[in-house]
Order: C-alpha cells, then sequence, then structure tokens
C-alpha cells in the first residue's frame, strides 16, 4: 500500500512538472528573438528573399547554383516561421559562388598526390531591411578532402553534399542565428 501511495506521488509530480513545462513554452516562444531553433529573428520580421546563386567561378558545376539556392530555401523553410517571397523580404540573402577548386593536400613520398581536396567559395549579401545595422557582404568555404586514385566525377556528388550542407549552416548561423 505504501508502495504504491509512493508510485502515485511520483507520478503525480511528474505529470505536474510536465503541465508547468508545457505551459511555459508558449511563453518562451513568444518573447520573441529566440527561438527552439536557434536563430534569434526580430518579433517584426516576417518575409526573407532567398535571391539564385550565380555562378561566377572558373571551374564549373552545372547543378552547384541550384543546389545551393534550393538547400537555403529548405533551410529557411524547415528552421524558420519566416514566410519566403520573391522579391522585397524583410531579410534578403543573394550570393554567388565564387571559387570551386581541387587541390592536392597530401603528398606521397613519390611526389605523388594521396589526397585532393575540393574547396566551394561563396560571397554572400545580406540585407535586413528591417533593421540595415545587421546587413553584411562576407565569403564562406567549405571543402571536402577525398582520396586521389579517385576521379573528381566519381565523387562530385557525394562531395558537393557534404560542402553544400557546411556552407548552408555557416550561411544560415550568420544571418539568423548571429552566431
Amino acid at each position: 500500500m505504501i508502495d504504491m501511495k509512493v508510485r502515485l506521488k511520483t507520478i503525480l509530480s511528474s505529470c505536474a512538472f510536465v503541465l508547468v513545462l508545457l505551459a511555459a513554452m508558449p511563453l518562451l516562444q513568444s518573447c520573441g528573438i529566440y527561438s527552439f531553433s536557434g536563430t534569434s529573428i526580430q518579433p517584426d520580421v516576417y518575409t526573407v528573399t532567398i535571391n539564385y546563386f550565380e555562378y561566377k567561378a572558373l571551374r564549373v558545376n552545372p547543378t552547384l547554383s541550384n543546389d545551393m539556392t534550393e538547400a537555403l530555401k529548405d533551410q529557411f523553410q524547415r528552421l524558420t516561421r519566416l514566410e519566403q517571397v520573391d522579391i522585397d523580404g524583410d531579410l534578403e540573402i543573394s550570393g554567388e559562388i565564387t571559387g570551386y577548386d581541387v587541390r592536392a593536400t597530401a603528398v606521397t613520398a613519390d611526389e605523388v598526390a594521396a589526397q585532393n581536396r575540393l574547396t566551394v567559395t561563396v560571397k554572400i549579401y545580406f540585407t535586413n531591411r528591417k533593421y540595415p545595422e545587421d546587413d553584411f557582404e562576407k565569403s564562406f568555404s567549405a571543402y571536402a578532402d577525398y582520396d586521389s586514385m579517385q576521379s573528381l566525377d566519381a565523387v562530385e556528388s557525394s562531395l558537393c553534399e557534404e560542402i553544400i550542407d557546411t556552407l548552408i549552416e555557416d550561411i544560415f548561423n550568420a544571418t539568423v542565428a548571429n552566431w
């Protein structure tokens, strides 16, 4: 009988804690600037425009511009409350891919490349129409290494996915997470 009373007391206190936490969540989220996704978007910012990333690198990857643009749009849709609009969003992100380079990173004793590195560089132009002091123009760079015994064509798709993920996270954090 005593064991059952202890269990019941434990269950009731756990339920009370959960109810308090659930009641507090809307208050925490409505505080405005911070959210559970890690963003710090001002409460009066409602829209974002993400423009197509222009490709300006010398070495050509025909799908990279579209892949980068769509990945950034997806990130904003998943992690923010912002409505995406075609023009004149409260926030606007434009970008250009300025570098797409392969270089040897590890050389063997025979002076042969053992590993290569694919590096992608993107220049971002961020405009905050409500808070212009947050505007910036900044370059971001990410890379992925691969074995030199493989051709770039064989690994390019998976390397680009990895690089895009890194770049998108960096751009997202710089624009709306203030990290």
